[in-house]
């Protein structure tokens, strides 16, 4: 899985989950060759490799075990995880939804990773704890739609959705979609608690611990919800209820495309100064025989990232809480790109920015071809989640 050795870095991933789906052994090889596995060698999957253009090398049992050995050397920052058991996975999103309108269920397709889409009519019927690993589509947990009123607000998909929405939440006895979704959140927030693994991307990372740190304050203008917001509600957030994010302000301004403002807003899109060219975000280095977390969600063939852009881009380190680490930066700019932290039994995760490929995404873009992104780094952190819930975990040290 190094930079010169893997073809097909994003299918490696599928093979390595088909592997661990057929009951078939999976060693991760943390750091050593850009983060490799080790498969018993069985003709399925090597016709897999074959077939789906992943680079693989068999080796005897052997050259298998000096290369253990050479992990195992206290002066090699590396560790060998056992994967057990392949994590199911659920998407949270609409079903109308395409593949390319989101990078994890993008590259799940590409990776040929099963996942099963859920949204708020599962989440609410308890179907959450069938799944080891959740992931956040780019939802607004804040009730705002996205906050895309002004620019969208006459345009037939905006208004379908709100309908689509508000119908929805009075199904489930709530009288504004606000409702509905901390209810979601709640349940979903349960769900980490009991041990299960959320990562989520883009606007569902702010929007989901503004949802919980507000919950019981109307923060939406009346664009929104058909009536104003509490002028207090500022005052009556509760950072203790959020994952990752403390003392933040909102922008309680309905044609301001953010959820928060300064002085602490939360994303860093509106304050970064970073040309296309220069955008860049450094991937932590940790010990993996002592922080073997990390460090699973940190493999790639390189520690330079390319910078891509989101409704939250990325978060400004003065709004997270002492506990979150910072997994991925760019210093210059002051911010987070990517981030985890535990809570109750469970993880999350959140990855700043919209599709590692695609630097500016905008409404209406054309879906991402990950044929031509068979490499990529950005890809990877996130099929590194996807695995993470599969390995037999060890207590981190300090």
């Amino acid at each position: 899985m190094d930079a010169e050795g893997q073809a097909n870095h994003l299918k490696a991933y599928g093979v390595a989950y088909a592997a661990l789906k057929g009951n078939i052994a999976v060693d991760w090889l943390l750091n050593y060759k850009g983060g490799s596995f080790g498969i018993d060698d069985v003709e399925s999957i090597e016709r897999m490799c074959k077939l789906r253009g992943v680079t693989f090398e068999v080796i005897s049992d052997a050259q298998y075990s000096g290369i253990i050995n050479d992990i195992a050397n206290p002066d090699f920052n590396g560790d060998v995880i056992k994967l057990e058991k392949a994590p199911k996975i659920a998407v949270y999103t609409p079903l109308n939804k395409e593949p390319w309108d989101d990078a994890v269920t993008l590259v799940l397709t590409y990776a040929e990773i099963p996942f099963d889409k859920v949204y708020d009519d599962e989440v609410l019927a308890e179907d959450l704890p069938k799944y080891d690993w959740l992931h956040l589509h780019h939802e607004d947990f804040t009730g705002q739609y996205g906050k895309f009123w002004a620019q969208f607000r006459n345009t037939t998909w905006y208004q379908n959705d709100q309908k689509t929405a508000e119908a929805l939440a009075s199904k489930h006895g709530f009288n504004k979609v606000s409702q509905l979704k901390l209810a979601v959140a709640k349940k979903i927030r349960d769900f980490v608690a009991g041990g299960g693994y959320m990562f989520a991307m883009c606007s569902a990372t702010d929007t989901y611990d503004i949802a919980l740190a507000a919950e019981g304050t109307d923060i939406c203008a009346e664009p929104f919800d058909g009536d104003p917001m509490d002028p207090n509600a500022q005052g009556k957030l509760d950072f203790t209820k959020s994952f990752a994010f403390k003392d933040f302000t909102l922008e309680t301004n309905p044609y301001v495309y953010e959820y928060t403002a300064q002085p602490n807003a939360i994303d860093n899109t509106n304050f970064r100064k970073v040309t296309p060219t220069t955008d860049y975000f450094s991937l932590f280095t940790f010990s993996a025989k002592f922080d073997p977390v990390p460090s699973m969600l940190t493999q790639d063939h390189t520690t330079t990232i390319k910078g891509f852009m989101g409704q939250t881009t990325s978060f400004r380190n003065q709004v997270l809480k002492s506990s979150v680490l910072v997994m991925g930066d760019y210093k210059p700019a002051s911010e987070a790109r990517y981030i985890h932290g535990e809570y109750g039994k469970g993880t999350w995760t959140f990855y700043g920015g919209h599709d590692p490929e695609c630097y500016e995404h905008r409404v209406g873009d054309p879906p991402t071809d990950l044929s031509l992104h068979p490499n990529s780094p950005g890809y990877r952190l996130i099929l590194n989640n996807v695995l993470f819930p599969a390995a037999k975990k060890k207590p981190r040290k300090t």
